[in-house]
């Protein structure tokens, strides 16, 4: 595996750990090292929505900060089209790969990799394609969500920006990608909308704004 120490990309990364900048300090009050950090850089496999794959290093990559629709997973559109009644499924998880493939393409991505002293740790990181957080253009298209809202600067904003102007998933009623994976028995490709809609039907939290639109809608309208 072929991960180079930190160099002057890290410089430009380095915000995105501000919790490493300082070490940590143990229960007796004493200041331990800083966490060091390496650098993953190369050509990059889009697995799904929020995972990269260096395949030259054999090393898999998740996106800091971020979450997104699995896969397998599908969303629905609640605009109403025509005189059907049954929602329009949106293949959430699909459209989010293929967003996260726009924006990495051929070009060379460089993740700063957090490593712990003890050299433990989630394979996690911060990349970048041509000087653009893959993680923050996810955000600003609403097809990834925030897992941890102070990560990075600007990525609440951008967050907040696409579910106001409904984006990508934010235009959907869509199961929470962490409920959708505790749930879910068949996560293969081969899923059908309907077991998605079924469990929307029971789901435990709503995450999108059309769940809030469809709670103001009166209880009754004229035809």
């Amino acid at each position: 595996m072929r991960i180079s120490t930190a160099g002057p990309v890290l410089l430009q990364l380095a915000i995105a750990a501000p919790c490493l900048a300082g070490g940590v300090t143990d229960v007796v009050g004493n200041k331990a090292q800083p966490a060091r950090a390496a650098t993953i850089a190369g050509g990059a496999a889009v697995i799904d929505g929020h995972t990269l794959w260096f395949p030259r290093q054999a090393v898999m990559v998740r996106l800091a900060g971020i979450d997104s629709c699995e896969l397998a997973q599908w969303s629905f559109d609640p605009t109403a089209y025509g005189s059907r009644s049954v929602l329009k499924p949106v293949p959430c998880g699909a459209l989010a790969k293929a967003w996260l493939k726009r924006a990495v393409s051929r070009r060379r991505v460089v993740c700063a990799i957090p490593v712990s002293p003890a050299g433990t740790g989630a394979v996690t990181g911060v990349c970048a394609a041509a000087g653009q957080d893959l993680a923050l253009s996810m955000l600003r298209t609403g097809w990834a969500r925030l897992k941890i809202s102070d990560w990075r600067p600007g990525y609440l904003a951008a967050q907040s920006r696409a579910r106001a102007a409904r984006y990508g998933m934010w235009a959907t009623y869509v199961l929470d990608a962490d409920e959708w994976r505790r749930k879910a028995v068949d996560k293969t490709l081969a899923r059908l909308p309907v077991a998605d809609f079924n469990l929307l039907a029971e789901r435990e939290s709503e995450v999108s704004p059309p769940f809030d639109d469809a709670r103001r809608l009166p209880a009754r309208t004229d035809r």
